[in-house]
C-alpha cells in the first residue's frame, strides 16, 4: 500500500477505508465482525478509516478497533493508525452556532475514538446562506491550539470559501470532495488552489456508487426510481455529462484497460483518480473485508500514458458539469439538490444519521 505524507510526522495510506457503509440504514453490523474486519485492513496496509459525528455509531466502532489493534498489534503498530472524523453541524443548528456547541460535539468524538486529540477533523457547513460558518471555523482552529484536535481539515467546501478559510488564517491540512472520473469540477479551480495553498485533496464517489463497476456495463438505462439516494445522485451526473452511451463507451474502456492489468472496472477507476495531481487519497466504501484485495490493488496498478489518453479520449466528449465542488448538491432546490437529506432532529449524543 502507498503511502504519503501530508505534515511533518502525518503519514496516511493512500487508499482510506470509509465507514459510511457501517452507519445506519446499511443493514445490520455485527460489532465483533466489524472490529476485526477493520484489523484486517490495518494488516494489509489500509491504516486511515474515515468517518463522522454523524454517520451513527461508526465512531464507537473504530474507537473499538484501535483498542484491539493496541491490544494484538501494539501502541508501535497502533501510532500508524489515523482516524479522520468530521464535524457536521446539523442545519438547524447553524443560526445559533456557538463555540460550547463545537467543542461539545468534538469532546464526544474524541470519547468514542478513545482519542486525546483527534488525527484530522474535516468541517461541513450545510448553507453557506446562513452565517457563522468562517466563525465556526475559527473556533475549530481554537480547539487545535487547545490540542483537542490534530489538523484542521474541511469537506465540500468550493473553491472561494476555501479561500476566505486561508484569508482569515486558518490554513487546511486536505479536503475531502467529490472527484471521479465522472465528476471533475474540482479541476475547474480547486486542484491549482489544493497545490498553490498545500492541502491535500481526498476522493469520494471514486466509483459514482457502484457505478462505475462491471456491473453496469451493457446494461440497459435503469429507470427511475434507482435502488438508493447514492445511485440517483450519479445517475444525475450521468445525464449532464452526456448520458448513458457515453457512460457504457467510458465503462468499456475501462475494461479493455482492467483486462490489461488483470484487474477490474472499479479498481482501474480509482486507481486514474491516484494519478491525479494534488489528490493524496481515495476513500473507499467497505461494510466488511470481501473486496480488500480490489482495495490493496487500487494503488498497486500503474497506469500507463495509453491507459490515461484512452480515458481521457473518452471524457474528451463529457459536458462540463455546472458550478464548483459541491454546487450543484447545495442548490436544494434543483435536481441534485432535491436528493439530499437532511436530519435536524438529533444532537450528537443520540448519534446522528449522515446528513447528506
Amino acid at each position: 500500500m502507498q503511502r504519503i505524507t501530508l505534515a511533518p510526522g502525518y503519514e496516511i495510506s493512500r487508499v482510506i477505508r470509509g465507514g459510511w457503509q457501517l452507519a445506519g440504514g446499511h443493514g445490520d453490523i455485527d460489532r465483533t465482525t466489524a472490529v476485526e474486519d477493520m484489523v484486517a485492513f490495518a494488516d494489509a496496509g489500509i491504516t486511515t478509516f474515515d468517518c463522522a459525528d454523524i454517520y451513527t455509531g461508526v465512531e464507537e466502532l473504530i474507537g473499538q478497533f484501535r483498542l484491539r489493534y493496541r491490544d494484538l498489534r501494539g501502541e508501535e503498530a497502533l501510532s500508524r493508525i489515523r482516524v479522520h472524523t468530521k464535524f457536521v453541524p446539523d442545519l438547524a443548528v447553524l443560526p445559533t452556532i456557538s463555540k460550547a456547541y463545537v467543542e461539545g460535539v468534538i469532546d464526544t468524538s474524541l470519547k468514542r475514538l478513545n482519542l486525546e486529540t483527534l488525527d484530522l477533523v474535516q468541517f461541513h457547513w450545510w448553507a453557506y446562506d446562513i452565517p457563522g460558518w468562517l466563525e465556526t471555523a475559527g473556533w475549530l482552529k481554537e480547539l487545535q491550539d487547545e490540542g483537542k484536535i490534530g489538523k484542521v481539515s474541511a469537506t465540500n467546501f468550493d473553491s472561494d470559501h476555501i479561500e476566505a478559510l486561508f484569508e482569515a488564517g486558518i490554513p487546511l491540512t486536505s479536503l475531502q470532495l467529490q472527484y471521479s472520473l465522472l465528476d471533475r469540477r474540482p479541476e475547474k479551480r480547486m486542484v491549482s488552489l489544493a497545490q498553490n495553498k498545500g492541502f491535500a485533496l481526498f476522493c469520494y464517489g471514486t466509483v459514482a456508487g457502484g457505478f462505475l463497476s462491471d456491473k453496469w456495463l451493457g446494461v440497459t438505462e435503469p429507470e427511475h426510481p434507482l435502488e438508493n439516494r447514492s445511485l440517483t445522485k450519479y445517475k444525475l451526473i450521468i445525464d449532464d455529462i452526456g448520458g448513458w452511451d457515453l457512460f457504457q463507451a467510458l465503462l468499456a474502456t475501462l475494461r479493455r484497460i482492467a483486462d490489461r492489468h488483470q484487474t477490474d472496472i472499479a479498481t482501474v477507476a480509482s486507481a486514474a483518480m491516484l494519478r491525479k495531481p494534488g489528490v493524496a487519497a481515495v476513500i473507499v466504501g467497505a461494510r466488511n473485508r470481501d473486496h480488500l484485495p480490489s482495495n490493496l490493488a487500487i494503488s498497486d496498478i500503474t497506469l500507463s500514458q495509453q491507459d490515461l489518453a484512452e480515458i481521457d479520449g473518452v471524457l474528451a466528449q463529457a459536458r462540463a458539469l455546472d458550478g464548483d465542488v459541491y454546487t450543484l448538491e447545495r442548490d436544494r432546490t434543483g435536481r441534485h439538490g432535491s436528493i439530499m437529506k437532511y436530519n435536524l432532529n438529533k444532537g450528537p449524543d443520540e448519534g446522528r444519521n449522515k446528513g447528506e
